[in-house]
């Protein structure tokens, strides 16, 4: 199975989402279609813009977990490198 850590933004250097899932579409899906209640339904946080793929559960979630202890900025860099524009990834994704 594959498991993905990801990063959501409500707009370019706007509101963060960090998760992880093992159903990355599915996952953005909920997200763009409020289906849960939450952090990223109240800010309109559904754009994803960043993600990194994992064959362990137990990796993916150490990843999350490191990355939600970094700084704002860090987080921004990281996106930038993989996406410098912010665009939604989400229609790209080919799974």
């Amino acid at each position: 199975m594959t498991y993905y850590v990801y990063l959501l933004a409500s707009r370019r250097h706007g509101t963060l989402y960090l998760g992880v899932t093992n159903d990355l579409p599915r996952r953005v899906e909920q997200h763009k279609s409020n289906v849960v209640p939450g952090f990223s339904a109240a800010y309109d946080v559904t754009r994803l813009v960043w993600h990194e793929t994992y064959e362990r559960i137990d990796e993916a979630i150490t990843r999350e977990e490191s990355l939600k202890k970094w700084r704002r900025d860090w987080k921004i860099r990281l996106i930038e490198d993989m996406n410098p524009d912010w665009s939604d990834l989400y229609a790209s994704l080919n799974m």
